[in-house]
């Protein structure tokens, strides 16, 4: 009797998985013929050979397939489930819904009416729906140390960041769906150009997931979050359209005419009334299809601005460690 090495079996201790970066130990087995040694030492290498060539594929397999869409729709769908957890966050998520509709109603619900009830809308859930929730998320991930810990795994910063902006993003495309069809159920005229609005919401959302990420670089943890989120909250309560005629037409109307909320205000009003509020106060003419279109280009520059700003602030401020 002699004995081969065998390069296919594993010790029975081994719980290796096919795709480990170590190959198989070799172990001495019985075998009923003897052979020489120049045809062990080539059947030793032919399979060592084929043995390694399996084992490098197999990483490389995986890579494939994991891309940075799967990625970011794994944690997306993780974040999904911690929100949906937070009943707090679910509350306040809900509650932009029911507030503007009630004013439309108890309104003349007509079409600048309309348009001021989606302005509404709109500022709260991009405060309430993504701004404070992705705030609150990321703040709350970053004392836990996840944010941490997940940096040192195939996920990118923006895969990590992007996931955490999922669930209020979705939310907030759903809850105008909805309101946009209640609006015109309740006898709300169509809007003139859906355009900017569209445009004004996916821009809203980038803006203020920005701004959120800026705002937890000095948040301490998430119940600091109330304080540090009034600056945001002020800014955007003062670019409402139907707050601004209160400062009139002198230099602070201007400065205000250039925040970011601001530009979000007007790019809403002219898609869905054809002129924003103060300028029907002002006795304006409402624009048609191709009019507003052309008025949209001056505040869809502003917020793209600020926008560019935010983001390239939040790549250099961004704080992924805890305070602690």
């Amino acid at each position: 009797m002699s004995w081969r090495i065998s390069p296919h079996a594993r010790p029975p201790w081994s719980r290796c998985s096919w795709a480990s970066p170590v190959a198989p130990s070799p172990t001495i087995s019985p075998t009923a013929e003897p052979t020489s040694p120049g045809e062990t030492d080539m059947t030793t290498s032919t399979n060592s050979t084929s043995t390694t060539s399996a084992v490098t594929s197999a990483p490389s397999r995986n890579r494939l397939c994991s891309t940075s869409l799967s990625r970011l729709r794994s944690l997306g769908t993780a974040e999904w489930l911690q929100f949906r957890r937070n009943k707090t966050l679910l509350f306040i998520a809900a509650f932009p819904v029911g507030i503007p509709l009630f004013l439309f109603g108890v309104g003349d619900r007509g079409a600048l009416e309309a348009a001021n009830t989606f302005d509404i809308f709109a500022l709260y859930t991009l405060l309430f729906v993504q701004f404070y929730t992705v705030l609150s998320m990321v703040t709350t991930r970053r004392d836990e140390r996840v944010l941490k810990r997940l940096r040192t795994g195939e996920a990118r910063d923006g895969e990590i960041l992007g996931a955490i902006c999922v669930p209020g993003a979705l939310l907030t495309v759903v809850f105008a769906v909805i309101v946009v069809v209640l609006l015109m159920l309740m006898g709300a005229p169509a809007p003139v150009n859906l355009i900017p609005v569209i445009v004004a919401m996916i821009i809203g959302l980038v803006l203020v997931s920005a701004l959120a990420f800026n705002t937890s670089a000095f948040t301490r943890n998430a119940e600091a979050a109330q304080l540090t989120s009034m600056p945001v909250f002020t800014i955007a309560l003062i670019g409402l359209g139907s707050v601004r005629p209160i400062f009139g037409d002198g230099v602070v109307a201007d400065i205000i005419s250039y925040t970011p909320f601001a530009a979000v205000r007007d790019l809403v009003q002219l898609g869905w009334a054809g002129q924003t509020f103060t300028s029907a106060l002002n006795g304006a003419e409402t624009l048609d299809f191709t009019g507003v279109l052309g008025a949209s280009v001056q505040p869809l520059l502003i917020v793209t601005a600020w926008t560019v700003l935010a983001v390239v602030a939040a790549r250099h401020f961004m704080r992924w460690d805890t305070h602690r």
